[in-house]
């Protein structure tokens, strides 16, 4: 079984066309689904990062807009959050690339948000990096509920230049030209992958 990572900077669509991925039958971890796992209720992030960070907890669950607010203009509570979380999440991505190979699949993705910022490409045999203009970027952001200009930049300064990342993938996945072109484009790296494992057909 080959992985493909699968990343891009925030408000790129990269949720999007991990479905894609999804719906053409490859497995898909999700790497913030993992995050949102382990700080609901229950969860294992939920008791360290309560005695670190104090009264971020709502009904047995980590509260992420709490959180955000604690570490995002603190360095250090940023690196505390991220030596807690990272090792938590990483036995998650280990567990699903296990069930993924016993299940015979020849091709898994991992959708993880700060691949190489982690150092994630070395883990995977190649990276997919979904792109789209900083004007388009921008748009889909500033959309969401709740985020603003300020903290669209200050998400951007800790993610690594979109143009780096494009430079360092094997594929890049535009999203500017709608849903066909990117899924037809989803659908050729998957046939690349499944020649790679079993051959031309």
């Amino acid at each position: 079984m080959m992985c493909l990572g699968l990343t891009g900077s925030i408000g790129m669509g990269k949720s999007a066309t991990a479905e894609m991925f999804r719906q053409a039958g490859i497995p898909v971890y999700d790497a913030d689904a993992a995050v949102h796992a382990i700080y609901a209720a229950g969860g294992s992030a939920v008791e360290p990062l309560s005695a670190r960070f104090g009264d971020i907890v709502t009904q047995g669950a980590i509260d992420r807009v709490a959180l955000r607010a604690r570490v995002l203009d603190d360095p250090q509570a940023m690196a505390d959050l991220e030596a807690i979380v990272h090792p938590l999440v990483a036995q998650t991505q280990l567990d699903f690339r296990r069930e993924a190979s016993e299940s015979k699949a020849f091709l898994a993705v991992l959708d993880i948000p700060l691949l190489y910022e982690t150092g994630g490409e070395s883990r995977v045999d190649a990276v997919a990096v979904v792109s789209a203009p900083l004007e388009i970027q921008r748009e889909r952001v500033l959309a969401r509920p709740g985020m603003t200009e300020r903290d669209f930049e200050k998400i951007l300064a800790r993610q690594l230049p979109d143009a780096e990342k494009r430079a360092r993938a094997d594929f890049v996945l535009s999203t500017a030209w709608g849903y066909a072109f990117t899924k037809a484009h989803v659908s050729a790296i998957i046939d690349l992958f499944r020649q790679l494992e079993t051959g031309p057909t």
